[in-house]
C-alpha cells in the first residue's frame, strides 16, 4: 500500500498499465460481448491527463481494445506486445494460413496472430485436448503457441509479450515508476517488466481460472472487475 500511495502522490511520474478482460472489462462468454462498464470509464478519464502515462495492453488487437475501453487518451498495444514488434507482420499470412487449415468452432483472426477459443465448448476437457494437438502442430510448423483463460493462441516466432511491451513504452516516456494490473498468464510478463523500477505495484485480478503464480507474484489481489474499480477511485 505505500508503494500504491507513492504512485498515487506524483501521478505526473508514473505509468498505469492495464489488462483490458478480466481486469477493465468482466469475462464474458463471447469476447465480441466484452465492454468496459461506464463506471470504469468515468475512473479511466480522470485517470488520463493526470499520469505520465496510462496504456491497456492487451491481447485484443489495439483497435478492438479502444472500442470496448472507449476512453481518449490511452496508449493502446495490442496482440501481446506484436503490434510493437516491426518484424510480427512479415508473419501474418503463414499465421492466417494455419488458421485457414485449422478447423476449429470459434477461432479469432487477429491483424497477427489467432486464437483458439473453447470456453463455451460442450465439453471443456474434450476440447483441451484436441487443442492441444493443434498446437503441437503450430510448433512442428515453426510458430509459437501460448495458453490463456480457455484459448490457444498461435503466434508469430517473436520475442513479444506485455513484458516486451512495457519495457519499450517505458524506456520511451522515460518514467520511473509503474503499476501493472493482470489477471491471465500473460501478465506475468508485464510483472518482470516492472522489476528494477523505482516504485513498482503489480495488481493481480484473481479468479478461479487465473494462474495461482500471477497471485503469488503480485503486490496486491483484488476479486473482481469490480474491486479493481474501486482500486482505481484510490489513485
Amino acid at each position: 500500500m505505500d508503494a500504491l500511495a507513492r504512485i498515487a502522490s506524483e501521478p505526473a511520474q508514473a505509468a498505469l498499465f492495464l489488462d483490458v478482460d478480466g481486469v477493465l472489462a468482466p469475462i464474458v462468454s463471447r469476447p465480441e460481448d466484452a465492454l468496459v462498464p461506464a463506471e470504469t470509464r468515468t475512473e479511466l478519464e480522470r485517470l488520463v491527463p493526470r499520469y505520465g502515462l496510462v496504456a491497456c495492453v492487451t491481447g485484443r488487437p489495439s483497435a478492438v481494445a479502444r472500442r470496448i475501453v472507449d476512453v481518449n487518451g490511452i496508449r493502446y498495444v495490442g496482440e501481446h506486445g506484436l503490434e510493437l514488434d516491426p518484424d510480427a507482420a512479415a508473419w501474418a499470412g503463414q499465421v492466417h494460413d494455419f488458421a485457414d487449415r485449422t478447423q476449429w468452432a470459434e477461432s479469432e483472426r487477429k491483424p497477427l496472430s489467432v486464437a483458439f477459443h473453447y470456453r463455451t465448448a460442450p465439453d471443456r476437457d474434450t476440447a483441451r485436448l484436441e487443442l492441444e494437438q493443434v498446437a503441437r502442430a503450430a510448433l512442428e510448423e515453426g510458430f509459437r503457441t501460448r495458453w490463456g483463460r480457455y484459448v490457444l493462441e498461435v503466434l508469430p516466432p517473436l520475442d513479444a509479450t506485455k513484458g516486451s511491451a512495457v519495457r519499450r513504452l517505458l524506456a520511451a516516456s522515460g518514467l520511473r515508476r509503474a503499476l501493472y494490473a493482470g489477471d491471465d498468464t500473460t501478465d506475468l510478463d508485464g510483472f518482470a517488466a516492472l522489476d528494477g523500477l523505482e516504485v513498482a505495484v503489480r495488481i493481480a485480478v484473481v479468479s478461479a481460472e487465473g494462474p495461482s503464480e500471477l497471485g503469488e507474484r503480485a503486490d496486491l489481489l483484488v476479486g473482481s472487475t469490480d474491486a479493481f474499480r474501486e482500486l482505481l477511485a484510490q489513485l
